[in-house]
């Protein structure tokens, strides 16, 4: 992992955690990295003073990285790629209460939408431009999309959000 200062067009300080620097330009390529205080793609790395370590003091671990803010990245794009596993070898976390009230209402809130939703499946980017080009009426929809269907929505204006896909869903 490794922590950025970065900065926009307008002057915001702020600061990102990625996967490697690799990440970051691939990111900031695809206008994936944005100010959470105006939203402008157009960021930089800042310059920031290089943290040393000194072999005669223990060095306490890096803060954990910042939670991802919402954006509108496509729904199967994710902030920090997955770490590579040994073979036969599972990801695990312990949460903490707020970590599990957090979960919870993820799960209400994916409840909600596909309850509540019109189900179109592979149709939704379709669906998504009719609705948002004012071809048939707007109504609560999900489905699925590839990367590049969900990124060209992005790019035409149209307001999407990835429903949440929590852990327990593969179990």
């Amino acid at each position: 992992m490794i922590r950025y200062a970065l900065s926009c067009a307008d002057g915001h300080q702020f600061e990102s955690w990625f996967a490697n620097s690799a990440a970051f330009d691939k990111q900031q390529k695809r206008a994936l990295v944005s100010c959470p205080v105006c939203g402008s793609t157009k960021v930089e790395k800042a310059i920031m003073a290089p943290r040393l370590a000194r072999a005669d003091v223990e060095e306490a671990a890096p803060p954990a990285p910042p939670p991802a803010a919402p954006e509108a990245p496509p729904p199967s794009a994710s902030v920090f790629p997955p770490m590579p596993l040994p073979p036969g070898k599972t990801a695990v976390a312990m949460m903490s209460p707020q970590e599990r009230e957090l979960r919870k209402k993820l799960k209400e809130l994916r409840d909600h939408v596909t309850k509540n939703a019109h189900y179109v499946g592979p149709r939704f980017p379709e669906e998504a431009r009719k609705m948002h080009y004012g071809e048939i009426e707007h109504r609560s929809i999900y489905g699925e999309a590839s990367p590049d269907e969900a990124k060209a929505l992005h790019e035409e204006g149209i307001e999407f959000h990835p429903l949440p896909v929590l852990p327990d869903d593969h179990n």
